[in-house]
């Protein structure tokens, strides 16, 4: 792992729609896990040498001065450039730093990642809890681990990722599936859709946040057709004449799929819909802690 020196660690979202998040942190920059789906590699978003992780420097030293001078606390959103549960979390443990002093400010949190590590915080995860808003979004695109080695080569198992989400669940902490990207002519049959969410029940997911489709845009749809041609021989031809050179590329089972989703989320109450997984996650507390809540409203 590099080191790297960065102005800010913590900046406002202005966007309380996904999943109500108020701020976003980034710790390290690039990622090891190798998905071949991830839009990070993207130009846009200038990450040169993507698959080398870079730390950033003092990052704990500066993330507890910028949230001592905030005037309002919030949910603080990570994982969404780079896993914050990465390998090299293990031994630099700036996530775990990072969740001390969120838990010290009063601030709630929002993780993603497709990492078993974060079963090592429950225990913070827990404290955060007790005051403030907590969700662990934990990424899953296949229940078949074969598969997932394929195409997340690097990551923790589904079936390790599936056992984390108990061990959140029954600690009390709200946590869910992010059941994206679904990849078209890949992972997008009903066979999978049906196996996630079942799995999702058994272990005590609260939600699942699904994405029926990919982005592809300059960078990342050259390296995501490298690793079909390498993969899933016969599959990128089918994306050039479904999808040209879209940005959006939605699988043709989308509507099927769906359909399909709501019926086993009812089935199986899970949530499924944003604004029902924010309040959720938020604003539904115990009536003893609700005048601390009161502030998340907005």
């Amino acid at each position: 792992m590099e080191w790297i020196d960065a102005k800010k660690i913590v900046t406002s979202t202005k966007n309380d729609f996904w999943f109500g998040t108020d701020y976003n942190m980034n710790l390290y920059r690039g990622c090891q896990h190798g998905c071949i789906y991830c839009d990070s590699r993207s130009t846009c978003y200038h990450l040169e040498d993507f698959d080398t992780v870079k730390g950033k420097r003092n990052a704990l030293e500066k993330l507890n001065l910028e949230l001592k001078g905030k005037r309002n606390t919030g949910v603080i959103g990570t994982g969404a450039m780079s896993d914050p549960y990465n390998a090299f979390e293990k031994e630099h443990q700036l996530t775990r730093g990072a969740l001390e002093i969120i838990r010290k400010h009063e601030f709630g949190v929002a993780i993603a990642t497709k990492s078993a590590l974060i079963h090592r915080d429950i225990d913070l995860l827990s404290e955060i809890s007790d005051k403030a808003p907590v969700i662990c979004k934990i990424t899953i695109t296949t229940a078949d681990d074969a598969l997932s080695r394929l195409i997340e080569p690097n990551v923790s198992s589904p079936s390790e990722r599936f056992q984390v989400i108990q061990q959140l669940s029954e600690a009390g902490i709200y946590a869910g599936v992010l059941m994206m990207p679904i990849l078209p002519f890949i992972n997008d049959t009903e066979e999978n859709v049906i196996a996630i969410t079942e799995q999702a029940f058994k272990c005590g997911a609260k939600f699942i946040s699904p994405a029926f489709g990919l982005t592809l845009r300059e960078g990342n749809r050259e390296y995501y057709y490298e690793a079909l041609d390498q993969k899933f021989p016969g599959i990128k031809s089918k994306y050039e004449a479904t999808f040209g050179n879209q940005y959006s590329c939605n699988s043709p089972n989308a509507k099927a799929l769906k359909t399909l989703f709501k019926e086993k989320c009812e089935q199986y109450g899970l949530l499924y819909k944003m604004e029902d997984i924010i309040k959720a996650y938020k604003w539904e507390r115990p009536k003893s802690q609700l005048n601390v809540f009161d502030m998340y409203r907005g």
